[in-house]
């Protein structure tokens, strides 16, 4: 008999950039994939003081790879990181779609186009650009993973929120359809659906609002940022090869129907 793999979801060997990872899920992201094996780019864009302070957490817990600053929106930005990244660590392998900028709810009389363009530049340009970017290398090794960051506010449909619910459900579909675009390649993409988990961000979140939806939740208890890491290293996994064009909800239940 064959002997079995003792280590189905090591990623030794792989490079992995995590858009947005200086803070929050994205560096609890990218802390796991780095601790199964994978040379991490830890992306940010503005805070570079916070950056490093990432970085140096993502060292002390046996990390190896970069910081890698760029605007992930930008369309001649990204080119560039990604270049940057395969000169320092090698060409992605794994990428990561995490950045997000700040998500004010408000009814839709209170929003303007510019910020739903806003929103749709973070969850369908960037992800398009960033793909984009990654496939020629995934496509000649016939190997890849595409791990975008979604939301369940999508399958919730919440209220006050429609520019991110409607750029999360851009961002859903088009990874629905690349992954099976490049399917034959080896390559696989899917989605990390979190809930509200209370990160940096979230700090100055009403209390009332933070109660009513932890009341809310099947789990009873909250989310924790390192709740995604072994959905994240799974699905950047061989064990995952299977595995594309699929929604993963990491909310304690709260999508359960």
């Amino acid at each position: 008999m064959p002997t079995p793999d003792l280590t189905p979801f090591s990623l030794d060997g792989r490079v992995a950039l995590v858009t947005g990872s200086s803070t929050g899920l994205g560096k609890a992201m990218a802390i796991a994939l780095g601790r199964a094996g994978a040379r991490v780019a830890l992306n940010y864009h503005h805070n570079t003081a916070r950056a490093e302070a990432a970085f140096a957490e993502f060292r002390a817990a046996g990390g190896e790879g970069m910081l890698a600053r760029g605007d992930v929106t930008s369309e001649s930005d990204v080119p560039r990181l990604i270049a940057d990244i395969a000169a320092s660590l090698g060409p992605v392998d794994i990428l990561v779609v995490n950045a997000t900028p700040d998500q004010p709810h408000k009814p839709i009389e209170a929003y303007d186009w510019a910020f739903y363009q806003q929103m749709l530049d973070f969850f369908v340009k960037s992800p398009v650009l960033l793909s984009k970017a990654c496939l020629p290398h995934m496509k000649l090794q016939h190997w890849g993973r595409i791990i975008n960051i979604g939301s369940e506010v999508v399958a919730r449909g919440v209220p006050n929120f429609t520019a991110y619910v409607a750029a999360k459900g851009g961002q859903n579909g088009f990874h629905r359809g690349l992954a099976t675009e490049v399917a034959g390649w080896g390559i696989t993409v899917n989605m990390i659906c979190p809930g509200w988990i209370p990160v940096e961000r979230h700090a100055n979140d009403p209390k009332e609002e933070k109660d009513g939806y932890r009341a809310l939740i099947p789990a009873d208890r909250w989310g924790l940022p390192q709740d995604l890491a072994g959905a994240v290293v799974f699905l950047a996994s061989d064990s995952a090869s299977f595995v594309t064009g699929q929604n993963l909800h990491v909310n304690g239940g709260m999508t359960v129907h």
